[in-house]
């Protein structure tokens, strides 16, 4: 064989070796790798097509969030124009397409705010007064959906006591679209012989009572809540009557009142505050026994309200515990969360520690 032929052979020899070699080392490199398993073999086979890997990505795709939104159309002006800012907030956030559900008067939000729970809403938010509220919040009561809070009445006293915004729908979503979740206590009340009912804010017996029997939708589209104040001036010298007053099975005390106010949380309206202990996730309730004297001690406990200066005085008594019974010498007005109850004799209310969970701030 000439040499030249030899010399060539022997190159192509070398080379192949060469090769082989760095073939060998290339797929051990890829066993070794966390990324070898998936990428072995991949050389030779025909790339899928594009179509098939999207189909991938949305079947791993998670499905979006979306928000419960129980609405009273008698609360909002606009619905069509709430329903497009919700959506578009919700959009913004990457939730999905609210589940919205107007209340009747068959049925002002329970059972609206039980489908949207077996809808899979992550969140149910309330748009209407402080009754509607409540009503979400008993269906949400015992489950792990949140409430959320957004501005739709006129006192909007639970998101007042929470530091949620109670005055603007964009951020009162932003704070439900973002917030952390609070677990609170929840009240219950009953009134003489009636079934039990929930209560948030505060329910009251006698003059506060009254006040929110004469307080009209129609005065508080007039002039707001104002029109809680007309009422007050209305009745503020109403004659007193007699209670008999038991805390957590107690002997009972008796005084001359003209209202008892049982709350779960202290702040009302104008930035003031009747129960200044009172916290909601402390698991108790506060009340406080009002019995002004006339004109003179009606401005004596007004002030008393306004300085915060409740204690030490026999016109303004304040109380706390879990169980609470109140009976009163004759048939009183009576209220829960802004709703009136008509006229009772007895009020027993108990609280529910932890019971509810409500979005907040982060």
């Amino acid at each position: 064989m000439p040499t030249d032929l030899r010399a060539w052979l022997l190159i192509v020899a070398l080379g192949v070796v060469v090769v082989a070699g760095i073939l060998l080392v290339l797929r051990r490199g890829e066993q070794d790798s966390p990324y070898g398993a998936l990428s072995h073999g991949r050389r030779f086979r025909r790339r899928p097509h594009r179509d098939h890997f999207r189909q991938e990505d949305r079947l791993d795709e998670p499905p979006k969030r979306r928000i419960g939104v129980v609405v009273n159309p008698t609360k909002v002006a606009d619905i069509a124009a709430v329903r497009r800012q919700v959506s578009r907030s919700c959009e913004m956030a990457g939730w999905g397409e609210p589940i919205w559900l107007e209340t009747t008067a068959a049925d002002p939000g329970y059972g609206q705010a039980q489908w949207a729970v077996e809808q899979g809403a992550s969140i149910v938010c309330p748009l209407g007064g402080d009754g509607t509220v409540r009503q979400v919040a008993m269906a949400l009561r015992g489950t792990e959906v949140p409430l959320g809070l957004l501005p739709g009445g006129t006192a909007n006293l639970l998101a007042r006591n929470l530091d949620v915004p109670y005055d603007d729908i964009d951020k009162a979503l932003f704070v439900a679209l973002t917030g952390q979740n609070k677990r609170v206590d929840v009240g219950w009340i009953a009134v003489d012989d009636e079934p039990e009912t929930m209560f948030l804010v505060m329910a009251g017996f006698g003059f506060d009572g009254a006040v929110m029997a004469q307080t009209t939708d129609e005065m508080k589209k007039v002039v707001g809540s104002a029109a809680y104040t007309v009422s007050g001036f209305r009745n503020w010298l109403s004659p007193r009557f007699k209670i008999s007053f038991s805390v957590d099975g107690q002997h009972p005390l008796t005084r001359r009142t003209r209202s008892v106010v049982i709350g779960n949380c202290g702040k009302i309206y104008g930035g003031l505050v009747l129960l200044p202990e009172a916290r909601v996730d402390d698991g108790v309730l506060d009340a406080v026994i009002i019995s002004p004297k006339g004109a003179v001690g009606w401005v004596n406990v007004f002030a008393r309200v306004v300085t915060h200066n409740h204690k030490g005085h026999e016109q303004f008594d304040h109380h706390h515990g879990r169980d609470f019974v109140v009976t009163a010498s004759e048939p009183q007005e009576a209220q829960v969360d802004g709703d009136s109850l008509g006229l009772v004799t007895k009020v027993t209310a108990r609280v529910e520690p932890g019971a509810l969970l409500v979005r907040i701030g982060g």
